[in-house]
C-alpha cells in the first residue's frame, strides 16, 4: 500500500464545528447490498432486526487537557492519555511544547500550585511519563484533574462548545478517554429505547481512546505504521450476546476494535495493538456505524478493510451531498463487504 491509498481532500468547510440537535437528526449515509441511501441516524431502526446486537463503547471523556506553567514561566499544554498506575499517580501524557522539557521539572497550575512532575520521555519519545503532585488517593487525584482540566476537543474544532455533555455519549460511564467515541454521540436515550423494543440487544464494551486518535499515519507504506496500544474490556455478558447474535452492529471503530481484539488476543480484557488493515479476517462485526474520518488515519484503513476501495466513492458522494465530517459530523452505516448474511438481510 501507499499513503495515497488512504488520503483524500478535506476542505475545512466540511468539518463540523458544532453537533447536530437533536443528536439523532444527523444525516447517515447507508451502504448495504451495494446500494447507497441517504437517511438520518433516527432511521437506523429501518436497518435493524430482532436478534441483532448493537455494541457501544461506554467510555467517558476525561477533562484531560491541562494548561500548566513550567518552572521557567513558560506555558505548556499537557494532555493526559492514560494512567500508568492503579492509583492514578502516574500518567502517560502529551506535552506541547515539549522539546526542551527536562526530567524532574515541575509543572504548576495558574495559581502556582505544583501539579505534576515530569519523570521522563517514553521509549518512543513522543509522549512523557508524569507524576501528579496532588491528592493522596485515586479519587482525590481525579477530582484535581476535573477541577483543573478541560475537555480535549480535537484541534480542528475551533467553535466553543456550550454544552460539554454534547462531547459525551448518553451512555458514557467512567471517565478514562482522551477523546469521545464519536459515532456514539448520535444516539439519544429515546432512540436506544426504541431499538431495544424492536428486540435488538444493546451491549457495552470499553475501549479507552488514546494516542492514535491524534497520531496520523506518516509512513509511506501505511502498513508500517506503529499503532499505539489501548486498554479494552468486553464483559462476559456482552461476549455471550455477540456470540449468539443474528448480526453484530458495532457503533464506532473503537467498539469494532474491542470486539475484534477479543477474537485475536483470546482475552476479554487487556491491552490491544490490533491494527486492522485491508485483508483482515473479520470475526464478529457484520455492520459498522461510524463517522467520516480524517485523511491518512488508521481509521480509514479499518473502513477499507471493511468495505474495500468503495470507501473513496462514498466519501466523494458525501462531499457532493454536503455531509458534515469528523467528530461532530454525520454518520455512515456500512455492511461488511462480501458478507452474505448482512447483504441478504438488508
Amino acid at each position: 500500500m501507499q499513503l495515497a491509498d488512504i488520503d483524500y481532500n478535506l476542505p475545512d468547510h466540511f468539518i463540523a464545528q458544532v453537533p447536530m440537535e437533536p443528536r439523532d437528526a444527523a444525516r447517515m449515509l447507508v451502504y448495504v447490498s451495494g446500494v447507497v441511501q441517504h437517511k438520518k441516524v433516527s432511521d437506523i431502526t429501518d436497518f435493524l432486526q430482532a436478534g441483532d446486537v448493537l455494541v457501544v463503547n461506554e467510555t467517558r471523556v476525561l477533562p484531560s487537557r491541562l494548561s500548566l506553567t513550567r518552572s521557567t514561566g513558560g506555558r505548556v499544554e499537557v494532555l493526559l492519555l492514560e494512567p500508568l498506575q492503579d492509583d492514578d499517580s502516574e500518567w502517560e501524557a502529551l506535552i506541547r511544547p515539549g522539546r526542551k522539557m527536562r526530567d524532574g521539572e515541575l509543572l504548576a497550575t495558574s495559581s502556582g500550585e505544583e501539579f505534576a512532575e515530569v519523570l521522563g520521555r517514553s521509549s518512543a519519545g513522543d509522549t512523557f511519563r508524569i507524576r501528579l503532585c496532588v491528592g493522596a488517593t485515586s479519587g482525590e487525584r481525579r477530582a484535581a484533574i476535573e477541577a483543573v482540566g478541560a475537555l480535549p476537543l480535537p484541534p480542528y474544532i475551533t467553535t466553543t462548545l456550550e454544552d460539554l455533555e454534547r462531547y459525551q455519549t448518553v451512555y458514557a460511564h467512567e471517565a478514562k478517554s482522551s477523546a469521545a467515541p464519536t459515532a456514539g454521540l448520535h444516539f439519544t436515550s429515546e432512540l436506544l429505547e426504541k431499538i431495544e423494543k424492536m428486540g435488538v440487544k444493546i451491549a457495552k464494551v470499553e475501549l479507552v481512546v488514546g494516542l492514535d486518535t491524534f497520531k496520523p499515519v506518516d509512513e509511506e507504506n501505511p502498513l508500517n505504521h506503529v499503532i499505539h496500544s489501548e486498554w479494552y474490556n468486553v464483559p462476559q455478558e456482552t461476549m455471550q450476546l455477540v456470540t449468539n447474535a443474528k448480526r453484530v452492529v458495532a457503533v464506532g471503530t473503537t467498539s469494532v476494535r474491542a470486539l475484534e481484539s477479543v477474537a485475536v488476543a483470546g482475552e476479554l480484557t487487556g491491552r490491544t495493538r490490533l491494527f486492522i488493515t485491508p485483508g483482515y479476517s473479520w470475526k464478529y462485526v457484520d455492520l459498522m456505524m461510524t463517522n467520516f474520518h480524517m485523511p491518512r488515519t488508521t481509521l480509514l484503513l479499518m473502513v477499507q478493510a471493511f468495505i474495500g476501495e468503495k470507501w473513496r466513492d462514498l466519501y466523494a458522494e458525501a462531499q457532493q451531498e454536503n455531509y458534515r465530517f469528523l467528530s461532530f459530523g454525520d454518520a455512515m452505516l456500512l455492511a461488511r463487504f462480501n458478507n452474505p448474511t448482512t447483504e441478504s438481510d438488508l
